[in-house]
């Protein structure tokens, strides 16, 4: 009996195989089973591979798996596209099409099958097999199946479900890999583009401007849906530069206001970043990062946005960073990003990725609650003119919206007074930029955001950021359990970052292992910008994305000795 498994299911587009990966986990959710689903697909519009990799467990969960207990092949050349990103644990059984032979010397045990007898229903014959191999919860996969296939005749339903019998079957004639566990409440299962969507609702959200662009798109799908059922409204623009645009102005007028993209997307966004900036009017961007630079690799995740975020954008130009490190989190830290933009009326960045926006996770539906705050507003005055830049303590001066009474004023991207009137005076662009960048200073002392975990007293400590956190969680959690005593700290807001504390965690470590995934390792180059990092103590593991950090990858690093900074 196992507590733990992960199988995956390879085919072309349109074969099933995300949707087979869909079934199974919203089934094993269901049960109370925990679950982390990852997909991967090739850049084709149409057509092309894909793949589903479902971890379950009946502990919690906090990274993909480093191995593969089962494996189904619908076509070996699809396979081969993925080969070098899939690890197949030593005793793998891998299901394939019969008439499709395996590459030479494939290893694993294999087992061939007619999946060709029922080309429409392949995946529901696979999601069989794997019931039967797992012991997954057989009504619960029944249920996601109908539910699967809900807006179909009843024809087609009886002939999916007659297809996951045939599967289960199949497998019931393969040596039990059964899935140790006890049913319990059925757990919330969502993906990060979801959790950021409905974190934006939460946190006010009345208006989103976006343009498609993988891996961002599922967040103006979900919030197309539900936005203007709660009297919102979603625009989707000719471009990202439109929809940035759309998003200041709709800001500007008194709505909490976002847009999602990716890489490609941000840079467009550069100009009008500027412009949220100097007129200090909030917005919000969440970029989904990708695999670049250019088009790239789009459906692949990579933490190769950050300088961008940090820095894109002509002249001083303040903004608030920050990245979540899982599902879940994706939905706090973009409520964050509201509470901050709204709060310090200055664009803020999430910055996600395709693991954490695309991958479908159970989460705890209760953790769902997060403090929303609002906007400065002026009070009432009787004053002849409206300081709306007025040179306050913290950076933050009252912002009034069109139609308050006295709270008229002129803005636009040029340098300006207290009042907004433009002016190119030195003293008065140095005073501005000094009103605007104090309130960093501000954000910094009223948001620490940062995750430490692992051993009190370290003798290695790892720096991470976003996605790749899991892994880094799940291979402390299991070199400390060996006598290691490894941390980590975890900077959830980037810019400001809280320096403080990361300081005092690089300096209580004996020696520091940086992780990243980008290949010129930006994390690394920004904290050495920012705290005191000595080369002389300090590993750098910094590859290009594409593929995910394994559990394994992190804990040879760490057993590494020779500094490389």
């Amino acid at each position: 009996m196992k507590s733990d498994i992960t199988l995956s299911i390879v085919g072309s587009g349109g074969d099933g195989a995300v949707a087979a990966g869909d079934i199974i986990s919203m089934a094993c959710a269901g049960t109370g089973l925990h679950v982390i689903k990852t997909e991967a697909y090739g850049p084709q519009i149409r057509g092309g591979e894909s793949s589903s990799t479902v971890r379950i467990s009946a502990a919690p969960l906090t990274s993909q798996a480093d191995s593969i207990d089962a494996l189904v092949v619908f076509n070996w050349a699809d396979f081969a596209r993925f080969a070098d990103e899939m690890n197949l644990a030593d005793d793998c059984v891998v299901f394939y099409e019969s008439k499709d032979a395996p590459p030479d010397g494939f290893a694993g045990k294999l087992i061939p099958v007619d999946f060709a007898e029922t080309p429409k229903s392949k995946n529901i014959v696979a999601v069989g097999i794997l019931t039967a191999l797992f012991g997954l919860p057989v009504e619960g996969i029944r249920a996601g199946i109908r539910h699967r296939f809900s807006k179909k005749t009843a024809a087609v339903i009886d002939t999916n479900l007659q297809a996951f019998d045939r599967g289960l079957a199949l497998g019931a004639e393969t040596p039990s890999h059964k899935l140790s566990f006890k049913p319990s409440a059925p757990r919330l299962l969502m993906s990060g583009n979801e959790a950021s969507a409905l974190g934006a609702l939460h946190a006010g959200c009345s208006f989103f401007a976006g343009y498609p662009i993988t891996p961002s798109s599922e967040i103006l799908h979900f919030l197309s849906e539900w936005l203007p059922k709660i009297g919102g409204t979603c625009l989707q623009t000719e471009d990202e530069l439109a929809a940035i645009g759309a998003v200041v102005g709709a800001s500007f007028a008194g709505s909490k206001a976002m847009t999602a993209t990716s890489g490609p997307g941000l840079s467009l966004m550069a100009e009008m970043l500027g412009l949220s900036s100097i007129a200090e009017i909030p917005s919000v961007i969440v970029n989904v990062q990708r695999g670049g630079p250019s088009t790239g690799i789009p459906t692949k995740s990579e933490q190769s946005d950050l300088l961008h975020a940090l820095f894109a954008s002509h002249g001083d130009t303040p903004r608030v960073v920050l990245a979540p490190c899982d599902v879940e989190d994706a939905f706090h830290t973009t409520v964050d990003a509201f509470n901050i933009a709204e709060e310090y009326q200055i664009p803020a960045i999430v910055l996600s990725d395709q693991l954490i926006g695309q991958r479908r996770e159970t989460i705890d539906a209760a953790s769902l609650e997060h403090e929303v705050r609002r906007r400065r507003l002026p009070a009432p005055s009787d004053d002849a003119e409206y300081r709306r830049y007025a040179d306050t303590e913290d950076g933050v001066s009252p912002m009034s919206v069109p139609g308050m009474a006295g709270g008229i004023y002129q803005t636009n991207g040029l340098e300006h007074d207290v009042t907004g009137r433009p002016s190119a005076m030195y003293a008065v662009h140095e005073r501005m930029n000094g009103k605007r960048t104090r309130k960093m200073k501000a954000i910094a002392e009223e948001y620490r955001l940062f995750r430490r975990f692992g051993s009190v007293e370290p003798e290695l400590g790892i720096l991470c950021w976003g996605s790749s956190t899991g892994s880094v969680h799940e291979a402390i959690e299991i070199m400390n359990a060996a006598g290691r005593n490894v941390a980590a700290f975890v900077p959830r807001i980037l810019a400001p970052l809280p320096i403080e504390e990361l300081q005092d965690f690089v300096d209580s470590c004996p020696r520091i292992l940086v992780i990243e995934l980008s290949h010129s390792a930006q994390f690394y180059q920004y904290l050495r910008s920012q705290i005191d990092l000595p080369r002389t103590k300090t590993l750098v593991h910094a590859r290009s994305g594409g593929k995910s950090l394994s559990v394994s990858e992190i804990m040879q690093m760490a057993t590494l000795e020779e500094v490389t900074a």
